[in-house]
């Protein structure tokens, strides 16, 4: 299953951005998908996951300003992301995994599924 996604651009400290993460159909391997980011030199992070019951994650630095949802096929993930930071910036992927539950933010090994990354930059 391939993951496309979009929404990533430049924008100043306060800003928002809503990215998606589109498959062409729905498929098991889907059914938990979450967002990681990304900068040179570091380690992917996630930011928030969701799962096929609807259970949803953030990392503590993104709680309340950014929100993962789904839509009803299941085959799109979406994140806003409010409030931005400069801290915020970074590669932005979209990875998927089967099974049906999801119990916190699990790490980027328990994905099998990667999308090829939409860049989020915010400056001050």
């Amino acid at each position: 299953v391939e993951l496309v996604e979009s929404g990533g651009d430049s924008v100043e400290v306060g800003g928002s951005l809503r990215l998606s993460c589109a498959a062409p159909e729905y498929h098991y391997s889907l059914n938990c998908m979450a967002w990681f980011r990304q900068n040179p030199g570091k380690k992917r992070e996630a930011v928030a996951a969701i799962d096929r019951e609807g259970v949803i994650y953030y990392a503590d630095s993104v709680k309340g300003r950014f929100t993962i949802s789904r839509d009803n096929g299941g085959n799109t993930v979406f994140l806003e992301l409010n409030n931005l930071k400069p801290e915020d910036s970074g590669m932005y992927y979209c990875a998927a995994a089967p099974g049906s539950r999801l119990y916190g933010l699990v790490p980027s090994e328990a994905y099998r599924t990667w999308g090829q990354g939409t860049q989020v930059t915010v400056s001050a």
